[in-house]
């Protein structure tokens, strides 16, 4: 890999180490490879997908004290993070978006909806005033479409979320930053790290014992890489409510699984257990949903992850990686004049899901050497303000300069040989074609 492209890697993994409290010393043990051009993107997605994976990787050295180099191969980390489509169950292709989860012109803009769960399409269909056609697929499409078309993007946004869907209108990213959500999300660390008490360090013995209350995508994901890491993860989903079975398929990789309904006296007796008997506790759910549980435990390190973060007007809202593309500007930025965009993987979920890992695994570092209870919280929308404001873009203006000479004021690309003690530019504008004379210069 050129120096160029290694430094740009080392930049995201970097700051993504120092807001992990990670020794800086450590990231010159990272070796990136593999082949390039991967994820191709407008926005630097694969720089947010080697630095994430990279950190998980970090973290998981230091905890284990190994000495040898991390390697971080290209091909790996991209096919990772679009491992739901190279899944295959007994040669089937695992089922994607529902028909209903997709962008709709509405009628001063675009609307993004999600609704892969049955609960959420019933909910954006009574939204908009229509019947629940199950397994009406073309129906139900059409009639979506036109009840949108008559209505304003923020219009719709605010019906769906009020029903109990999900759907946010499409907005720039000027839009998200001047949005109070949108400066919520800036103002919060791209890692919260708290330590909430002084509780001793545990003394463990056997396998880290990982509790898994996640849904998709980055939740699953980070508990998937803890699981690879040697940890004992149980998953716990409501017995009425089971996560989607491809999605299960991808994301459960190396974890058991068990359903507890924690209404239910007895399941809650099993599941308060279990937690006392965790070490790790990692929840999906949006902010405040699990609230009426007493989930804290002296000496747990605790990781929280939500779409929009704890703070802001949406800040108790659900959310998925697809619609953080639509809200915060990301879907404007990788699509064209015509419509929205997407990036090439569902790289919010993913990068966050490695970012969790990372801080879990250097939560329960830190907790092995000074104690105390530790959280930490991830937002799918800060990860994203993080690939669109802190990470290296391609930016042409910046390798352009303008020349005057006899052809006029010439506008060019700088040349990209550069050493210490060269040149900065070349000495003399072009000519008209063929007007010098046939010499060489004298010395």
């Amino acid at each position: 890999m050129d120096k160029l492209m290694d430094n740009t890697v080392r930049t995201g993994t970097e700051l993504l180490w120092s807001a992990l409290g990670g020794d800086p010393a450590l990231v010159d043990r990272v070796a990136y490879g593999g082949p390039s051009g991967l994820l191709p993107a407008r926005l630097p997605v694969m720089d947010l997908a080697r630095a994430t994976v990279a950190v998980a990787g970090l973290a998981a050295v230091e905890r284990g004290g190994l000495p040898g180099r991390v390697r971080v191969d290209d091909g790996a980390v991209a096919t990772a993070f679009v491992s739901e489509r190279h899944l295959r169950v007994d040669g089937r292709a695992p089922v994607s978006f529902a028909p209903l989860s997709r962008f709709w012109r509405a009628s001063d803009g675009w609307v993004r909806t999600h609704s892969n769960y049955p609960h959420h399409r019933a909910a954006l269909l009574s939204a908009l005033g229509l019947r629940d056609a199950s397994g009406e697929a073309d129906e139900a499409v059409a009639a979506v479409g036109a009840a949108i078309a008559e209505r304003k993007a923020v219009e719709v946004e605010t019906a769906v979320y009020g029903a109990g869907g999900l759907a946010v209108a499409l907005r720039t990213p000027e839009e998200w930053a001047a949005h109070e959500q949108g400066r919520a999300v800036a103002a919060l660390p791209l890692v919260a790290r708290e330590r909430l008490d002084d509780a001793a360090p545990g003394r463990r013995s056997g396998p880290l014992r990982v509790l898994d209350l996640t849904r998709v995508l980055a939740g699953p994901v980070a508990t998937r890489t803890l699981a690879l890491l040697g940890a004992d993860v149980l998953r716990i989903d409501p017995p009425d409510n089971p996560e989607l079975p491809d999605q299960h398929a991808d994301t459960n990789v190396g974890k058991r699984t068990a359903a507890l309904d924690l209404e239910s006296p007895s399941d809650r007796r099993t599941f308060e257990q279990l937690l006392d008997a965790a070490d790790v506790l990692v929840t999906g759910y949006r902010p405040g949903a699990l609230d009426r549980f007493d989930l804290h435990r002296p000496g747990l390190v605790i990781a929280r992850i939500s779409a929009w973060g704890d703070h802001g007007p949406w800040g108790e809202r659900r959310g998925f990686d697809s619609l953080v593309q639509a809200a915060t500007g990301i879907a404007v930025t990788e699509g064209s004049s015509d419509e929205p965009g997407a990036l090439p993987a569902q790289a919010l979920d993913h990068g966050t899901g490695y970012l969790l890992a990372a801080a879990v695994l250097r939560s329960l570092t830190e907790q092995d050497r000074e104690g105390g209870t530790r959280l930490v919280r991830l937002a799918l929308a800060r990860t994203g303000h993080w690939l669109t404001h802190a990470l290296p873009r391609y930016e042409p203006e910046r390798h352009l300069t303008e020349t005057s000479g006899p052809l006029g004021l010439l506008r060019h690309a700088l040349s990209p040989v550069s050493y210490e003690g060269g040149p900065t530019g070349w000495s003399r504008p072009p000519g008209v074609a063929g007007a010098d004379a046939p010499e060489w210069l004298r010395a």
